[in-house]
């Protein structure tokens, strides 16, 4: 049953529930939002039944075509819909006086067209910084493929804000049920007050502490790779990096796409935590450090070549934002 053919319905009972076409056309709205008839159709369609009318179907005119599903109808709803992207099927359907059956096989068929929400980033950027994004990725993907130790040799890390109480997401808090048995509710929570900073630095072997790579410090050999955040950008870090000699491996302004800890180790972690309630920063940091010990070195393998990976698709997406698409 087409959404049109429905709505009909409702109109016809209401009608013989004794309802005014102005309740009629509010209960619409009620029960079918945006997707709504118009008012003045539901007018008409109220009157027909005011009358006697006894079908909900579309009467037949005279010379119309056995379908609207032609090219020149394609046509008009492709000029319209690019017009307009937000535009419903039952807007469409009322606009062109075609079935909401015809004009979704046209958008989905015919024109391969998917209605879909906005996918939030981090900042819309400019031709710049997706520029400066491709570059730094391009040329840290050479590197990578010119030497073998490159990746090997980068220490990369980051702080995150880690909470008593972080609440779980939709996903987490789905569970099967069966069609007899009540949808589950949960209460709406927040984050807890209670909170405590992680900081973490690591490499492709795993966490980094400072008497587990002494071969690092002796060689000189590592590279230093953190965010742009102002703890990373601040003169007197970089006057300390400068003054030490140990080289920084670029990241990109607002890529957290880019980062390992951001795509990778921080979101690891706060998953597991999410959902469970910690009563003090003691109890947050031992749970806290427990998840990070569960990260197995082959994790941090992947990671690093996952890093590789993004950076490729950095490039063939010409520095815009991949994730999501």
């Amino acid at each position: 049953m087409s959404e049109n053919t429905e709505q009909r319905v409702c109109i016809k009972f209401c009608h013989k529930l004794g309802k005014t076409a102005t309740e009629t056309y509010q209960m619409l709205l009620l029960a079918y939002g945006d997707e709504t008839m118009s008012r003045a159709h539901v007018f008409e369609w109220f009157k027909r039944f005011k009358k006697g009318r006894t079908t909900v179907e579309s009467d037949e005119r005279e010379g119309r075509p056995s379908t609207s599903r032609n090219e020149e109808m394609i046509q008009k709803i492709r000029t319209v819909i690019r017009g307009n992207r937000r535009l419903t099927i039952m807007e469409l359907s009322n606009e062109f006086q075609i079935s909401f059956g015809s004009v979704q096989t046209i958008l989905t068929t015919d024109l391969d067209m998917r209605r879909v929400a906005a996918k939030f980033v981090p900042k819309l950027l400019s031709g710049e910084q997706k520029e400066n994004r491709k570059q730094i990725a391009t040329d840290l993907l050479e590197c990578s493929e010119s030497d073998d130790f490159f990746l090997k040799s980068i220490i990369t890390g980051d702080e995150t804000w880690v909470y008593g109480y972080d609440p779980e997401t939709k996903v987490q808090s789905s569970q099967w049920k069966t069609p007899d048995s009540p949808r589950p509710k949960k209460a709406r929570q927040v984050r807890s007050q209670v909170k405590v900073m992680l900081t973490v630095f690591f490499d492709y072997q795993g966490v980094v502490h400072h008497e587990k790579r002494p071969e690092f410090k002796e060689s000189g050999s590592w590279k230093l790779h953190h965010g742009n955040a102002p703890a990373h950008s601040a003169h007197v870090v970089q006057q300390f990096l400068a003054k030490h000699g140990i080289p920084v491996v670029s990241q990109p302004p607002y890529s957290p796409d880019l980062a390992p800890c951001d795509f990778f180790l921080f979101p690891k972690i706060k998953m597991a935590l999410k959902g469970k309630r910690f009563q003090d920063v003691d109890e947050i940091k031992q749970n806290a450090t427990e998840q990070l010990r569960g990260v197995s070195k082959n994790d941090f393998h992947r990671c690093f070549q996952k890093w590789q990976e993004r950076w490729r698709t950095c490039m063939d997406s010409e520095g815009a934002y991949f994730e999501g698409d």
